[in-house]
């Protein structure tokens, strides 16, 4: 299995080191672009803030909710292999998540925005575009 693997990746080199730049590259433009659409008081309160599109006809509600789960994805795997090709993964992680629906995302999102190095990375980009710093609430999420 680990064979034919390495064979996929010496077959396409050329395509995966293409990609790999791509992403690196997409995360450096996109990464600081998300982070400034962040709201400031999006990590103040226990939960998220409702989204801007839920009043939104069900079906629109529904293609972006899909729409928004893709591109959090892409953003999450793409995050993952920023922590060993360059860019930056945590950032990219965090934002994947963000974007994406599941059990637990909230307590995930607050661990790694209460990290020291994430939230001054977060903030430092923020104070480049001119926002004001994250708010983060120093309540525990269980409670």
């Amino acid at each position: 299995m680990l064979e034919e693997l390495f064979e996929v990746v010496r077959a396409h080199q050329f395509a995966l080191a293409v990609i790999a730049g791509l992403v690196s590259l997409g995360g450096v433009i996109l990464v600081p672009v998300m982070v400034t659409w962040i709201p400031h008081d999006y990590f103040a309160h226990r939960k998220a803030p409702p989204l801007p599109w839920a009043e939104a006809h069900p079906v629109w509600r529904l293609l972006l909710r899909v729409a928004k789960n893709l591109v959090g994805g892409v953003l999450l795997v793409s995050g993952v292999a920023m922590l060993v090709l360059p860019g930056q993964g945590l950032l990219t992680i965090l934002l994947g998540l963000m974007l994406m629906d599941f059990p637990g995302k909230r307590r995930l999102e607050m661990a790694l925005v209460r990290r020291p190095r994430v939230a001054r990375a977060l903030n430092w980009i923020r104070a480049r575009a001119g926002k004001g710093e994250l708010e983060v609430g120093r309540w525990e999420v269980g409670d």
